[in-house]
């Protein structure tokens, strides 16, 4: 949208800065409505909004249904408003040598408003050229090709295996790992639903493997869970999925159900503690398994009877799924090379992620 208003020169100020210096400053701040900024950002900015949700539909309807020129009034003063409360709560504390970036959706008219101010109370404040949308199209643009330059080495392995942890331990010691599970707030299965941890949209999802991938070393290989297309509600970037796919490098855990079972009660304890949860995700697999055993699982659920609810969920559900479609998601598979744990613990893991890291 198009609200405002402080004089700025007609040529282009060389405080208009490019995305190749994004990082460059100890402060990006994003001035889009706090909705645009929870759909997608750049990675590490603050939401500083010079209009609110409210007010920002208040003015692009004004701008549509009555005049531009009346948005931009209403805008200006609703602008310099909020950007005085921003002076007072958040941006009085730093000294003049703070340098922040400042960007909205285009590079128009909300960050240049804000950036003006800045400048003139004496900060070294710039402006993003074209704003969010030149930055997503930086995303975009890097994720069709950034992930063919690593190399990866694919954890896979029957569910309960304690892939995500053994990803943790080798991020630890040292290790590149692209943990998608952890960006994308979803465990990969239909129980994969973490409590109070609302999945990111799809544009922030990107955005973070974007940001995971842009800091690895291509001279060392990135440790990466094997998943399937999609993450819960999320899409892999497909050149990512395809050279995951392609790796011909796969590591298989091997563990025992009893091992596994263990594993799975305590890393999703929160189902434990409230069953009715785990009921309702149950329901998703009727079309799988019928009514007679999900009404069985439930029951278990009910009863607490756990051990035997998640026994039989990896032996009639889980295990089959994996049998039959990891084989040909990984090219690599038929060489993969066997990790055989026991106990999934964490020293065990950690044993194991020493071990990786070594050869």
């Amino acid at each position: 949208m198009s609200a405002l208003i402080l004089p700025r020169p007609a040529v282009r100020n060389p405080e208009i800065v490019s995305t190749d210096q994004l990082f460059e400053y100890a402060q990006i701040i994003d001035v889009r409505s706090p909705a645009e900024f929870e759909d997608d950002h750049v990675p590490g900015a603050i939401n500083c909004p010079v209009l609110s949700n409210e007010e920002r539909i208040r003015v692009g309807t004004l701008y549509k249904q009555v005049s531009p020129f009346d948005a931009k009034k209403v805008g200006a003063a609703l602008v310099a408003k909020n950007i005085a409360r921003h002076l007072e709560e958040q941006f009085c504390q730093h000294d003049k040598s703070w340098r922040p970036l400042i960007y909205c959706w285009r590079g128009g008219s909300r960050s240049g408003a804000m950036t003006h101010i800045l400048r003139q109370v004496g900060w070294q404040a710039s402006q993003l050229h074209g704003g969010y949308k030149v930055y997503r199209g930086l995303v975009l643009n890097e994720l069709a090709e950034l992930p063919k330059a690593f190399r990866y080495r694919v954890i896979c392995g029957a569910t309960g295996s304690a892939k995500s942890r053994l990803l943790e331990q080798i991020a630890a010691q040292g290790g590149q790992v692209l943990d998608l599970e952890g960006l994308a707030c979803h465990k990969g299965s239909v129980l994969g639903v973490l409590p109070n941890q609302p999945q990111p949209a799809q544009k922030m999802f990107e955005s973070r493997v974007w940001n995971a991938l842009r800091q690895f070393d291509v001279a060392k290989p990135v440790f990466i869970e094997a998943e399937s297309k999609k993450i819960g509600k999320l899409r892999l970037p497909e050149a990512l999925f395809d050279a995951m796919a392609a790796s011909g490098e796969v590591i298989q855990i091997h563990a025992p159900v009893e091992a596994r079972v263990d594993f799975l009660l305590r890393d999703y304890d929160y189902f434990l503690k409230d069953p009715a949860s785990l009921q309702t995700q149950l329901d998703y697999l009727f079309r799988l398994h019928g009514h007679a055993v999900i009404n069985r699982w439930k029951e278990w659920a009910e009863k607490g009877e756990w051990n035997t609810l998640v026994t039989e969920l990896l032996v009639k559900h889980y295990d089959p799924s994996y049998t039959r479609s990891t084989p040909h998601n990984l090219s690599g598979f038929a060489q993969a090379r066997t990790l055989d744990l026991s106990q999934l613990s964490t020293a065990e893991l950690s044993l194991a992620a020493t071990e990786l890291l070594s050869d």
